[in-house]
């Protein structure tokens, strides 16, 4: 998007980084830098998202974990580096974005402000009042779409002003995306006086308040454009792996070596251009007479994640329940207990409680073994709200997007997308196919390190004598299942059936008095149940 004025030649240019945090494929950056007589390239740090917040369940700011905390300022660290060697260097003020970007512009005095588009409703709302200033002080502004292959915009119109909420009607209307710039810069724009606005280097964690982080307790992905590209090309190397890759098989639960690119963080933050990874999987596909094909290949996940910025983009209300017209209503439980026992790995289920070790360590899972726990907290045995599990993927990610993170929590509830609530990831078994000597649950929970195979994904089975021996006593030293898988995922199955059933009946126009009157009948459903079965057991012993 372009919004021109008249600008004197040579003026100064204001390049305002935000994702995008790469140089390669960057057309905000290409336009910035030309003809421009001092170039000012800029990134905020928002306190909205990088204040400490000492009342988070972990270490980090009120919406971002200190892994994708850390991950960002290696990302802008990497960046300062790749601009010094261009004659330039990275600009970081402090403050609110929308006072310190109309503070650079006046005192600079920019005559064209360049950023990429972004479809994130935080910065949709910022860059309206940001535009709004640039017009009426005759500045430049543009605005290209290059965190994405496509202009959401473009597909919503061409769908009749709606988005496409099928994978397949969506690829029918995307087409091929636009190439990559191949610009290769030899030197940008030097840095023009910076007058009185307060710059600083790029801070660490601890700068910015983080005094206890202690390093060894980060991710192992390396943040950045140079990490981003290396990764990239080693994964490319590979191209039978690329070939060949097909979603959703590979391995959960390899740690060593994980199973898939791990290339989203770095395309969470632009850090890789997801036109170059495109065009770098086409060049392997080119070579390769036999390649699999979209969905499950890997130019497929590309177009799944370009799917969901579509969906999100074009959905009010996308990252909630309440009033989002495309995801079903369910009286999901608002059970903090069983949240946080998720959240924490203590739900007594060594695959699932192992996951979420990783992702608190690590920032990141594989993409099976995030179905395994989000189908677990919801539709499969817990039914909390998908609402709750979003909020602690949005923290811990490294690789979290809000168009991404919400729309699979919607998918994989069965509350969009995909309705096929009968289908649980088993806790118990699902794991075991992959690694049966459940070596991923003794990286990530030591407490079970010397449980025998027979009983690591179910240790509760385990005779005391065998408890003893491992030096772990169920109940004690790593608790007792939350619930009963099997009456559990019989539970929700039933409750989803309900729900599904009410939808139904009313179009999709459930009211809070519906779906209240529906968690009661539920709720009345389970009390008589648990008492049928507290009166067969008296029986029994009877």
């Amino acid at each position: 998007m372009r919004l021109t004025s008249s600008m004197p030649f040579g003026s100064g240019s204001l390049m305002w980084f935000r994702k995008g945090i790469r140089i390669h494929d960057n057309p905000a950056l290409e336009y910035a830098s030309r003809e421009s007589s001092s170039l000012y390239p800029l990134f905020i740090i928002d306190p909205h998202y990088m204040k400490p917040d000492p009342n988070a369940f972990s270490p980090g700011s009120s919406l971002a974990g200190l892994n994708r905390i850390n991950f960002l300022l290696q990302s802008l660290g990497d960046l300062d580096v790749n601009l010094k060697k261009l004659g330039s260097r990275l600009l970081i003020v402090k403050g609110d974005p929308h006072e310190v970007l109309i503070r650079c512009l006046k005192e600079w005095n920019i005559g064209k402000l360049c950023f990429e588009y972004d479809t994130d409703p935080y910065y949709q709302a910022l860059d309206i009042k940001i535009k709004d200033y640039a017009l009426k002080a005759g500045i430049e502004v543009f605005s290209p779409v290059s965190h994405t292959l496509f202009n959401p915009t473009d597909i919503i119109q061409k769908n009749g002003g709606k988005p496409p909420l099928s994978y397949q009607s969506f690829v029918k209307l995307a087409g091929e995306p636009p190439s990559p710039l191949s610009t290769k810069y030899s030197s940008l724009p030097p840095v023009g006086n910076l007058g009185s606005c307060d710059i600083s280097e790029v801070p660490t964690v601890k700068d910015l308040g983080y005094e206890d982080a202690k390093l060894e307790e980060f991710s192992p992905f390396i943040g950045g454009e140079s990490e981003a590209l290396k990764r990239l090309e080693e994964c490319m190397k590979d191209k039978k792996w690329v070939a060949n890759f097909e979603k959703p098989k590979g391995n959960p639960s390899a740690f060593l070596k994980p199973a898939t690119t791990i290339l989203s963080p770095y395309l969470k933050f632009g850090c890789l251009s997801s036109r170059y990874f495109y065009q770098c999987i086409q060049d392997v596909y080119k070579s390769s007479p036999k390649h699999t094909s979209p969905p499950v290949s890997l130019l497929g996940q590309l177009l799944w994640r370009e799917f969901f910025y579509t969906a999100a983009f074009g959905t009010p209300n996308f990252d909630r329940m309440k009033g989002n017209r495309i995801c079903k209503q369910i009286p999901w439980k608002d059970d903090d207990k069983l949240l946080e026992a998720w959240r924490d790995s203590k739900t007594g289920f060594p695959w699932i409680d192992a996951i979420m070790v990783q992702l608190r360590q690590w920032g990141w899972m594989h993409h099976l073994a995030r179905h395994s726990v989000a189908c677990f907290l919801t539709r499969g045995d817990l039914f909390v709200h998908w609402e709750k599990g979003r909020d602690v993927f949005e923290r811990l990610l490294i690789d979290s997007d809000w168009a991404i993170n919400n729309g699979n929590w919607m998918w994989l509830s069965c509350s969009s997308f995909f309705y096929q609530y009968n289908r649980i990831y088993s806790p118990t078994t699902f794991g075991k196919k992959y690694d049966p000597n459940g070596d991923f649950i003794r990286h990530f929970l030591p407490v079970l390190k010397d449980m025998p195979k027979a009983y690591i994904y179910e240790p509760w089975t385990a005779p005391p004598s065998i408890q003893t021996k491992a030096n772990c006593i169920i109940g004690k030293d790593y608790p007792m299942p939350v619930v009963s898988h099997d009456s559990a995922s019989k539970e929700c199955k039933r409750k989803m059936g309900e729900a599904y059933a009410l939808n139904k009946a009313l179009n999709g126009l459930v009211s809070e008095d519906d779906l209240k009157n529906l968690r009661r009948k539920l709720d009345e459903g389970e009390e008589q149940e648990t008492k049928a079965k507290k009166r067969s057991r008296q029986l029994l012993i009877g």
